[in-house]
């Protein structure tokens, strides 16, 4: 079972860039969509259907931000729009589907960056995300939560980490959450199966980044413990440029 995670940027804009039919070459299971900034209306629902998806979405009640979709090709048994936590679902964050006894999330972490209000909501969500998951888990154990996390974990994760140690995305207290989130009982897929440095998932915007590949591995399939046994690759995809991020895949034996 092929699963890829997918920052958009913007599902209209990506699709402009040939997204629906780079996704029918590709052919993954899942597709868990990460910043659609659309509302429901204005997604090409039918032009998804006939490439052999169903498609489930939950917007930001802000019109052109956030947002987060999963693309399937099996109806899953149960669908869960947000994470009934006011200020998370207003906008627009977390979206589950279940099947069986697996669970596929489709999350997308808050960023920082753009101030001292927006990191202080960023960790605040941090917590409460560590909480529902461990609420969660009592009741659906095996999870793979794939997203933008807007982290990078560790130096090897970052172009210059030194340069970067007080930016959001890298910053301790961030980093910190990442080595707990993972001790709470989950596996970084990419980086239990691949050691190796100059592995990204976004670039800047700016100073040609991509080109250079100065860039940040801030896109995660995170799957519980109890998977570790289905786990059979996992790899990025930098070669794929509908957005400033790249998509990132998982492979299991489901």
């Amino acid at each position: 079972m092929k699963i890829i995670s997918y920052n958009v940027n913007g599902i209209r804009a990506a699709i402009q860039k040939g997204l629906i039919d780079w996704i029918k070459v590709v052919d993954p299971d899942i597709i868990c969509i990460q910043e659609t900034k659309a509302q429901l209306h204005q997604i090409p629902i039918i032009d998804f259907e006939e490439a052999g998806y169903r498609g489930y979405w939950f917007s930001a009640q802000k019109k052109g931000y956030s947002g987060v979709g999963i693309l399937t090709k099996k109806k899953p048994d149960n669908i869960v729009y947000g994470m009934n936590i006011e200020k998370y679902d207003f906008e627009g964050r977390f979206i589950r589907l279940d099947y069986g006894e697996i669970s596929f999330v489709s999350v997308y972490h808050p960023s920082g960056s753009s101030g001292d209000l927006r990191q202080a909501f960023k960790m605040q969500w941090l917590d409460d995300f560590q909480n529902y998951i461990n609420d969660l888990k009592k009741t659906r154990p095996n999870l793979i939560l794939s997203g933008d996390y807007n982290i990078c974990h560790e130096a090897i994760d970052i172009h210059d980490p030194i340069r970067n140690a007080k930016s959001s995305g890298f910053l301790p207290e961030e980093r910190n959450w990442m080595t707990g989130f993972l001790n709470s009982g989950f596996i970084d897929t990419f980086r239990h199966l691949n050691k190796e440095p100059d592995n990204y998932s976004w670039w800047s915007y700016r100073a040609n980044a991509r080109a250079r590949n100065l860039g940040w591995r801030i896109d995660y399939h995170m799957i519980s413990n109890s998977l570790e046994d289905k786990l059979k690759r996992a790899l990025i995809l930098p070669d794929a440029k509908h957005s400033d991020h790249c998509p990132v895949v998982v492979e299991m034996d489901l």
